[in-house]
C-alpha cells in the first residue's frame, strides 16, 4: 500500500478522517436544526408529541440533534401558553399569589415519551458498543491470520485466495471503539502491504489486480466531484466520509498511478471539506448576530423594567412594550451554545422583574379598589335611606354632601363602578324628582316669604334712624326674624341679599361707635374712684386692660389670617365672608377702646 493511502490511517487534517472520527467531529459542530430548509416548524404541542410518539414506538433510531430539537419546541410551546394563561389572569384582576399552574397532561405524555426514547438508545448505545467489540475481534482475528500469512512466505501464492476472502470479510466488518480505530488500521495496513511485497504473482494476475483497484478508486473520485454540485452540505459532508471508508478498502493499484489517483481524491474531498467548513462559519456567524440582537433586546427590557410607572396607564403602555419584544425575540435563532442559556436567563429575569412589580402594584390596586368599592357602597346606603325624605331644604344639603364625598373617592374597576354610580345616582334622582315634584306648590310660599323679608329690611332702615339704648336688642331680634324665615324666589335672592347687608353693615357700625363712646365716658368718670382703692389700683387696671389689648389683637390677625383661604365663588361662600369681616370690625372697633381706656388711665397718672 503506498504512502498516500497510509494517511487515511492517521486521518489527514481537516480533509480525510476515519469514519469514527468523522462522527464524533461532526457532534461538535452547531446542530443542524439552525438551518431554515432542514427545520420542521412544529404549530402545537400534539404536533411535537405525535412526531415523539412515532419514534419512541418504531424501529427508528432516535437522532440526537431531532429529539433535542423536540424537546426545545415543546417547551418553547408549553411557556407560551403558560404565560398567556397567566396574563390573561392577571388582566381580569386576578391575585398572583392565588394563582396556580394546572398539571398538562400533554406535558406529562411528553416526558413519559422521552423517557421511552432515552431508554431506546440507552439500549441502542449498548448494543452498538457491543457489536463494536465485537467487530474489533473479528479485525483483530483477520490481522492475526494475515500476519500468520506473512510469516510464512512459501506459501503466500497458495494463500493468495484466502487473503483475497480475508479482505472481503474486513471490509463487511463495519465500526470499531473509536479509540483503537487507528491503531487497528495501521496494523491491518502494514501486514496486508508485507503480505502484497511477499506475493509472487505472475505479472499478469498482478496487473488485474491493480487494474481493478483503479477502476473503483477512479468511481469514488468520480462520486467525491460530484459531492460539490449537492445542496445539502450537511449530507455531502456524511456522504463524503463513506466514500473514505470505502476508498481505504481498496487495495493498491500500480506505482505510477498512486499519486495521481489520490491527489484526485484529495482534490475532491477538498471541495466538500471547505463547504462544509464555510458553512458553519455562516452558521457561528449568524448565531453571533443572533447573540448581539438578543443582548440589545434584553437591554430594552432591562431599561423599560427601570422606568418609573405611575398608574395602570404606565403599567400597561410598558407591558405591551415588553410583549413586543418577547414577540421579536421568538423570531430570532439560536446563540452561541456557550451564551444561549445566559443570554435567555439575562432577558427571562429582567421580564419576570417587571411582572413580578406588576403583579403586586395590582394586587395593591386590587386592594384599593376593594376599599373604595366599600367606601363608594355605604353612600349608597346613606343615599337609599334619605331618598323618601320629604325635608326637602335639609335633605337637599345632605345629598349635595353624599355627591361631594363620591368624587374624592378613588377609582374601582370601570364594570363595578358603572354598577354602583347607578344605584347612587338612581337614590340622587329618586329623591331630586320628588322635590322637583313637590316645589310647584313652594311657590307662592317663597313670595310670601320675600314680602316678609321686605318688610324686615324695613324695619332695620327705621331703626337706623332711630336713638337710644335699646337699639341693639332691636337689631338683634330683627335679625332673628329675617333668618328665621325661608327660601324666597331664586331670581330675587341676589338683590334680596344685597340690600339686607347693606342697612345691615350701616347699623352695626353706627351702633358700634355710639356704644363705644357711652362706654368710654362712663370708664373716665368711674377713673376717681378706681384711684382712691389705692396707689397701684390705677396701674393694675392699665395692666388689665394692655392684656385684653394684646388678645383682642392675636384674635383679629387669626380671622383675617382666616379669611385668606376663603373664597367668595358661591353665595354662601360669600356671606360667610361677610359676617367674618362684621367679627373683625367689631374687635377693632373693641381694640381702639381698650386703647383709649388705657390713654385715659396715662392721663389720670400724670
Amino acid at each position: 500500500m503506498d504512502s498516500q493511502e497510509n494517511t487515511l490511517e492517521l486521518g489527514t487534517n481537516e480533509e480525510v478522517v476515519n469514519e469514527e472520527v468523522a462522527s464524533q467531529a461532526v457532534e461538535t459542530e452547531p446542530q443542524v436544526e439552525n438551518e431554515e430548509q432542514t427545520r420542521v416548524v412544529y404549530e402545537t404541542k400534539e404536533d411535537v408529541l405525535h412526531r415523539l410518539q412515532d419514534i419512541a414506538h418504531s424501529e427508528e433510531t432516535p437522532q440526537k440533534e431531532e429529539v433535542e430539537y423536540l424537546k426545545a419546541s415543546f417547551y418553547k410551546l408549553h411557556i407560551a401558553e403558560r404565560e398567556a394563561k397567566l396574563k390573561a389572569y392577571l388582566d381580569a384582576g386576578g391575585d398572583p399569589e392565588q394563582y396556580q399552574y394546572t398539571p398538562d397532561p400533554i406535558e406529562e405524555s411528553f416526558k413519559a415519551e422521552m423517557g421511552i426514547i432515552k431508554e431506546k438508545r440507552a439500549k441502542i448505545f449498548k448494543e452498538m458498543e457491543a457489536e463494536k467489540q465485537e467487530n474489533l475481534t473479528k479485525k483483530l482475528a483477520i490481522i492475526d491470520r494475515i500476519k500468520a500469512m506473512v510469516t510464512t512466505p512459501d506459501e503466500a501464492n497458495k494463500n493468495y485466495k484466502e487473503f483475497k476472502a480475508l479482505q472481503e470479510q474486513w471490509r463487511e466488518i463495519k465500526n470499531v471503539p473509536a479509540d483503537k480505530a487507528n491503531e487497528l488500521w495501521r496494523n491491518y495496513q502494514l501486514y496486508v502491504e508485507q503480505f502484497y511485497d511477499m506475493l509472487r504473482l505472475n505479472s499478469e494476475a498482478r496487473e488485474y489486480d491493480f487494474k481493478k483497484n483503479f477502476e473503483l478508486k477512479t468511481a469514488l473520485c468520480e462520486a467525491a466531484e460530484k459531492l460539490a454540485d449537492e445542496e445539502d452540505v450537511i449530507s455531502a459532508f456524511h456522504q463524503l466520509q463513506k466514500l473514505h471508508q470505502e476508498y481505504r478498502e481498496i487495495g493498491p493499484v500500480a506505482k505510477e498511478q498512486r499519486e495521481e489517483i489520490w491527489n484526485r481524491f484529495k482534490a475532491a474531498s477538498s471541495v466538500i471539506n471547505k463547504r462544509h467548513q464555510q458553512h458553519f462559519e455562516g452558521v457561528r456567524a449568524k448565531e453571533e448576530d443572533n447573540l448581539a440582537r438578543k443582548t440589545v433586546l434584553c437591554e430594552k427590557v432591562e431599561a423599560i423594567a427601570a422606568e418609573e410607572n405611575k398608574g395602570s396607564g404606565d403599567w400597561e403602555k410598558h407591558t405591551k412594550q415588553i410583549i413586543d419584544i418577547q414577540t421579536e425575540w421568538k423570531t430570532i435563532g439560536f446563540a452561541p451554545q456557550k451564551m444561549n442559556v445566559k443570554i435567555f436567563e439575562r432577558f427571562r429575569a429582567a421580564c419576570d422583574d417587571f411582572f413580578g412589580r406588576k403583579a403586586a402594584y395590582f394586587k395593591g390596586l386590587k386592594e384599593t379598589f376593594k376599599d373604595n368599592a366599600d367606601k363608594k357602597r355605604a353612600l349608597i346606603e346613606k343615599a337609599k335611606a334619605l331618598q323618601n325624605s320629604t325635608d326637602w331644604k335639609s335633605t337637599s344639603d345632605k345629598f349635595i354632601a353624599l355627591q361631594k364625598e363620591w368624587k374624592t373617592i378613588g377609582m374601582v374597576p370601570k364594570k363595578l363602578g358603572d354598577q354602583l354610580w347607578a344605584e347612587f345616582l338612581g337614590a340622587c334622582n329618586a329623591f331630586f324628582e320628588a322635590r322637583n315634584a313637590a316645589g310647584v306648590g313652594q311657590r307662592g310660599e317663597e313670595r310670601e316669604n320675600l314680602d316678609k323679608k321686605l318688610e324686615i329690611i324695613e324695619k332695620l332702615k327705621a331703626v337706623a334712624e332711630e336713638t337710644g339704648e335699646d337699639l341693639a336688642e332691636k337689631v338683634q331680634k330683627l335679625v332673628e326674624e329675617y333668618n328665621a324665615v325661608g327660601h324666597v324666589p331664586f331670581k330675587e335672592k341676589d338683590k334680596l341679599y344685597k340690600d339686607y347687608h347693606a342697612v345691615l353693615d350701616k347699623l352695626y357700625k353706627d351702633l358700634n361707635i355710639s356704644t363705644a363712646k357711652r362706654k368710654l365716658n362712663n370708664f373716665k368718670q368711674n377713673l376717681k374712684q378706681v384711684a382712691e382703692r389705692g396707689e397701684n389700683a390705677l396701674d393694675n387696671e392699665r395692666a388689665r386692660l394692655f392684656r385684653q389689648y394684646e388678645n383682642l389683637k392675636q384674635e383679629i390677625q387669626t380671622y383675617e389670617n382666616n379669611l385668606g383661604f376663603l373664597n367668595a365663588s358661591s353665595k354662601k361662600g360669600n356671606s360667610l365672608i361677610d359676617e367674618m369681616n362684621r367679627k373683625v370690625q367689631k374687635l377693632k372697633d373693641d381694640m381702639n377702646l381698650v386703647r383709649e381706656k388705657i390713654k385715659a388711665i396715662d392721663a389720670e397718672n400724670k
